[in-house]
């Protein structure tokens, strides 16, 4: 048997090949990791966002009753002291709506360490190859 010095290029050539093969079944296990933990991501959002839906609607009703009382009491007629109530909340409704999606946007969810992890096996393969 040779020693580590005196390897042929085909030893070495199949070692490379087995480190690569053992590298990129890492960046699968890595990728699935990282995909399994953006699942739970997506999950914890929807839900937070139907929680709040559910715990917002009768809240909201009543503070948009007793805005809207105050508005009348204040001068308005009836009709546009509801319209100024329903408004704003429509306005903090779609910004809650805007903020939630942002969470489940593409950019949020890329798996960004594997990525970035096969950039630097992609270096390190090259470097091998040299």
């Amino acid at each position: 048997m040779n020693s580590p010095t005196e390897r042929s290029i085909p030893e070495l050539f199949g070692d490379a090949m087995a480190q690569l093969a053992k590298l990129v079944g890492n960046e699968f296990a890595l990728a699935r990791a990282e995909l399994s933990e953006k699942a739970g991501q997506v999950g914890r959002a929807a839900t937070m966002i139907a929680a709040g839906a559910v715990l917002m609607i009768p809240a909201l009703v009543l503070l948009l009753f007793s805005v809207a009382t105050a508005l009348i009491r204040s001068g308005l007629s009836d009709p546009v002291a509801y319209l100024c109530a329903g408004g704003g909340a429509a306005v903090l409704a779609a910004i809650l709506i805007a903020l939630g999606f942002s969470r489940l946007s593409g950019e949020a969810l890329k798996p960004s360490i594997t990525l970035h992890q096969v950039e630097q096996d992609k270096l390190a393969a090259k470097e091998m190859v040299r």
